[in-house]
């Protein structure tokens, strides 16, 4: 359904009266085939899609899961893991304790993804994961582990890409998934093993409204497909927490379609497929 440019501002400006939610500096094409799915999902108008959204404060809480965007998968972009494996983590790997936070993790898939490369280099045990999402039902799903086999059958191929591209990997295919997943393919399941479930910290944080959560700095933070679908000036506002929360020479990991323009890329060297904090 069309949404018109008044009904358009009046829906961000209603979420915003209503909650602690501020979509007003979210890309507006992304927002509006958003807003009008919605509308097409419970076959309103936008008229009844304003007036619920404010009475209904659970409803409002629906509206905000459907419009943010919770795509990921296992090794996703294998190229950028087997950088991150062959270039950055040797690189702090002999320090006592490594931070790391995943922001926007969605469903979990990259987080443990990183889990899993993390304990093939022998670093899991001094590393502290935290993963963050402002949506309470993909967090939820990511404390699981628990995903559909054959929606991510296709990624599994990516994990052997990354966990093999080393040479010293004597495990490979359903020998190698089978030593971090319970892979179920009557039941269409796969869970993650439990020890790697017990190493990662998740939490609703919302990247437009809030600041660092852990009041730590970090080596590494993972941002993958989230910032393109923000505007200029929200992404810089972002780039700002993520520079202020990193350490020196610790990196942001973008998503390959995603890259820092303008002020901020003095404060970051691009190397490989991550940026660096100067």
């Amino acid at each position: 359904m069309d949404i018109s440019e008044q009904e358009f501002i009046e829906i961000i400006s209603v979420i915003q009266d209503h909650s602690s939610y501020d979509f007003s500096d979210y890309s507006d094409k992304s927002l509006h085939r958003r807003f009008s799915k919605i509308l097409l999902d419970y076959r309103i108008p936008a008229s009844e899609l304003i007036k619920r959204l404010k009475t209904q404060p659970q409803f409002l809480e629906t509206v905000v899961k459907k419009i943010t965007v919770n795509t990921t998968d296992m090794f996703r972009d294998p190229a950028v893991w087997i950088d991150l494996r062959n270039n950055f983590l040797p690189a702090i790997s002999g320090k006592d304790a490594i931070n790391i936070w995943h922001a926007g993790c969605s469903s979990g898939q990259e987080v443990y993804s990183m889990i899993i490369l993390l304990y093939e280099m022998g670093i899991l045990e001094k590393t502290h994961l935290w993963a963050t999402d402002l949506n309470t039902d993909v967090l939820e799903t990511a404390r699981a582990g628990i995903y559909k086999y054959r929606f991510n059958l296709g990624y599994l191929n990516n994990f052997e890409k990354v966990i093999c591209s080393s040479g010293d990997n004597t495990l490979c295919g359903e020998e190698l998934w089978n030593k971090y997943l319970e892979i179920d393919t009557v039941n269409d399941r796969i869970k993650v093993r439990p020890f790697l479930l017990e190493k990662v910290v998740f939490a609703k944080h919302d990247l437009v409204r809030d600041s660092n959560f852990s009041g730590i700095r970090f080596d590494l933070i993972v941002c993958r497909n989230v910032i393109i679908y923000f505007n200029y000036h929200l992404q810089n506002k972002i780039f700002d927490l993520f520079y202020k929360n990193l350490m020196d020479k610790g990196i942001l990991l973008l998503g390959i379609h995603e890259s820092i323009h303008g002020a901020f890329l003095a404060k970051f060297e691009k190397r490989g497929y991550y940026y660096q904090r100067r």
